[in-house]
């Protein structure tokens, strides 16, 4: 499988292994993983423990189309995956950067969260 991914492709899963080996949500703290392509951004709260998505935001939702996948707009979005989260009484959660490099659009979006009130 490695073998036919673009070399790019590969350095991310490599990065993603090696991070999910160590990165684990539980029920008090639960893992933020993030997934972006170019036109789309989306950020998912993950209770590894159970198993179940405790909160999501995604700019394929009817009311986020408008936030685009850039540097800015990933702030937005992540501003209101902090306020989703704190309406579930969520202050502070696992950062899973999923492989990518922590500049750009997932440094934005982590930082919009913190600005929302949760800690990493």
């Amino acid at each position: 499988m490695l073998r036919k991914m673009l070399e790019k492709d590969r350095k991310r899963l490599r990065r993603k292994i090696h991070i999910r080996k160590r990165v684990y949500g539980s029920t008090e703290r639960p893992r933020m993983t993030i997934t972006k392509s170019n036109r789309r951004i989306s950020a998912q709260v993950i209770d590894d423990a159970k198993g179940h998505t405790i909160a999501a935001a995604s700019t394929l939702e009817k009311e986020l189309r408008e936030v685009k996948a850039t540097v800015a707009g990933a702030g937005q979005l992540g501003e209101i995956m902090g306020k989703r989260l704190l309406e579930k009484n969520i202050k502070s959660v696992v950062f899973d950067r999923n492989g990518y490099l922590y500049h750009g659009i997932i440094k934005a979006l982590a930082d919009g969260s913190r600005k929302a009130g949760i800690e990493f």
